[in-house]
């Protein structure tokens, strides 16, 4: 069975979105606190080998960025991983390896972690986070938690959310500030 973790960019006050849509005044908040020791824990936190799963949103982002984003590390490993799409468009998948999760994507994503393969990584992907963190399909949350408040933009975890649980695993520093947290998910808060 595969294990399927977040990965998110996140500022202290729980926003994640980094694009301008929308009116985000805020595009490109990360910018400023990227390091090579930055690089290499996310490198090492994605894995290798690795599979993408992603909502339809971040896919087309992604899709007219990352093949033309040169030979980083990051670059190669996106590219080459299979990214599996929550879409109802999937004629019009074209940054490849590509699959879509079907009609019903959480069917999907179920099937999907019941085969044999690399672990899956969600980036982005707000409303997919949500609902796999809802259905308890996530072993892992991996927040690189950004020293930055925004106070305006989309966050990682809906208010509509039910609350959740997890335990902290691993701490890292990057010497730009930036920590890297692991927390290994446990489910629904038990208050």
């Amino acid at each position: 069975m595969r294990k399927l973790r977040i990965i998110a960019h996140i500022s202290l006050d729980g926003v994640i979105q980094h694009d301008a849509a929308d009116g985000f005044a805020h595009g490109d908040w990360t910018t400023p606190y990227r390091s090579p020791a930055g690089l290499a824990a996310v490198v090492e936190a994605q894995g290798a080998p690795f599979e993408l799963l992603l909502g339809r949103r971040t896919y087309d982002a992604w899709a007219s960025y990352w093949p033309t984003a040169g030979d980083s590390a990051v670059a190669k490993g996106l590219n080459a991983a299979t990214k599996h799409v929550a879409t109802h468009r999937p004629e019009s998948l074209d940054w490849g390896p590509v699959e879509h999760l079907g009609p019903d994507v959480l069917a999907g994503i179920h099937r999907l972690k019941a085969t044999a393969g690399p672990d899956l990584i969600v980036w982005g992907s707000t409303t997919l986070t949500c609902v796999l963190l809802g259905e308890g399909l996530v072993d892992e949350v991996i927040l690189l938690v950004y020293p930055v408040l925004l106070g305006q933009g989309k966050r990682f975890f809906s208010a509509e959310a039910d609350p959740r649980a997890l335990a902290l695993v691993s701490t890292q520093v990057t010497p730009t500030g930036v920590l890297l947290n692991r927390y290994r998910y446990l489910g629904a808060l038990r208050t």
